[in-house]
């Protein structure tokens, strides 16, 4: 980290002589020379990495560490104009807005094109180019001019970093994103193993062929030269009762590739409000573009359900959020996978969409015995009148309850320190999961 820090210094004093060469420019002094980049040490950060890979110009870099300098020195911009302007006064051409929280100037674009360009109006345009949608800028989501409102100049929108390139910049690494407004999705794990796992034979063989297509898709896209013929993702449809494994896979599944899994509940994306939706569906997919994650939907119903006929605005828009979300998961590169509890409550025009459907049905008698077997702790002692196969035979239940059921069981083994189960103890803890399902033996 020192040569990072030994970098960013260089960096935030060569920045320095530019802004203060622009002012010095405007105030008709000798000043603001040509850019050149600066000089950085071999370290291997992303601030280092940058040039080989985007090959940035002088200007460019420019107005990437504009946006970042506030990230580490608040006072960046109120400093250097203080020196410059010691008697204050206002200073529009300088652009720059004050934050809800932040206390010194956030740079904006005509910050940038002050700096850059001052009165020359094509150097102006440059820089707004610079800043558009088209520049590598957005489309590698690193730097983009924050939306202003409706009349007022594109370009006085606050220049805003990546908030993961600005963590990586300053501490080295990039955490989790955390649930939030901004972030729908939360990062799921797992310590268990395939073998854990008990599915349906055949729906065990598709799952298989999600992870053929994990391991060999880059492969098939650019050795066999696909990528202009079929779209890039994989989506999948994971439909079956509660508690029957399809969060599991999709947990494992990342496991198994070394992928990240966030779950997105649509339940708590949807919003009210028109627009909102897309937004929150947006953030979600720009921080997720360049991060190969599996995305996986789970209460997609509440998105993707049969659609009525378009009887008010409100239809209307209900419309547009799903066509929104396909278009969001049809250009996405990774994995993306819905879940619902019945296939039935998908739209039919939607399945098309998928390349794989996979049921996840009740455990039959063979499958409950194995969850069974395996559920259960070497540790607990099992009474000789417990035979699994008639406990399976008997009860019908997911493998979500059937684990519920022997946690309960070893904690009042563990409270009672007898460390053992009878089979009265056991039917009890099943009559009691059933009363929780609502169910009647």
């Amino acid at each position: 980290m020192k040569s990072n820090s030994a970098n960013i210094e260089s960096v935030c004093d060569w920045l320095t002589v530019i802004v203060a060469g622009s002012l010095r420019r405007k105030l008709g002094e000798a000043g603001g020379d040509s850019v050149r980049l600066p000089h950085l040490s071999c370290e291997n950060s992303w601030l280092v990495a940058l040039l080989p890979q985007h090959h940035p110009t002088s200007e460019e870099f420019v107005v990437l560490m504009l946006a970042f300098a506030p990230h580490l020195l608040p006072d960046f911009f109120n400093r250097i104009i203080a020196e410059h302007l010691p008697e204050g006064g206002d200073f529009p051409e300088f652009g720059g807005v004050k934050g809800t929280n932040h206390r010194g100037l956030l740079p904006t674009g005509e910050t940038a094109q002050f700096i850059l360009a001052g009165d020359d109006l094509e150097k102006r345009l440059e820089v707004q180019r610079m800043l558009s949608s088209e520049h590598w800028f957005a489309k590698k989501h690193i730097l983009w001019l924050e939306p202003v409102r409706e009349g007022e100049p594109i370009m006085s929108g606050r220049l805003v970093m990546n908030q993961e390139i600005v963590e990586e910049l300053t501490v080295g690494t990039v955490s989790k994103p955390r649930f939030s407004a901004e972030f729908p999705a939360e990062y799921i794990e797992t310590d268990m193993t395939w073998d854990d796992l008990v599915l349906h034979p055949g729906t065990l063989r598709q799952i298989h062929e999600i992870k053929n297509w994990v391991t060999y898709h880059e492969t098939l896209l650019d050795d066999w030269d696909m990528k202009k013929k079929i779209k890039p993702g994989y989506r999948a449809l994971f439909y079956g009762p509660p508690g029957t494994g399809k969060t599991l896979t999709a947990t494992l599944l990342g496991k198994h590739t070394s992928k990240e899994v966030f779950r997105i509940d649509l339940s708590r994306v949807v919003s009210k409000y028109i627009g909102e939706t897309e937004k929150n569906l947006s953030r979600l997919f720009d921080r997720a573009e360049s991060k190969n994650w599996i995305l996986f939907f789970d209460e997609a119903d509440a998105l993707f359900g049969k659609r009525t006929d378009i009887r008010d605005a409100h239809d209307k828009f209900a419309n547009q959020e799903v066509a929104y979300l396909l278009q969001r998961i049809e250009g996405y590169g990774g994995l993306v996978i819905l879940a619902s509890n019945q296939r039935g409550n998908i739209d039919e025009a939607f399945i098309r969409r998928f390349q794989t459907i996979i049921h996840f049905p009740m455990p039959r008698l063979e499958e409950r015995y194995e969850i069974w077997q395996k559920a259960i702790p070497k540790q607990l002692e099992i009474a000789e009148d417990i035979q699994w196969q008639q406990i399976a035979a008997r009860y019908e239940l997911t493998g979500a309850a059937i684990m519920n059921i022997v946690h309960y069981c070893a904690i009042e083994a563990l409270a009672d320190q007898s460390c053992a189960i009878t089979l009265n103890q056991l039917e009890s803890a099943v009559l009691r999961e059933y009363t929780k399902e609502g169910k009647i033996v």
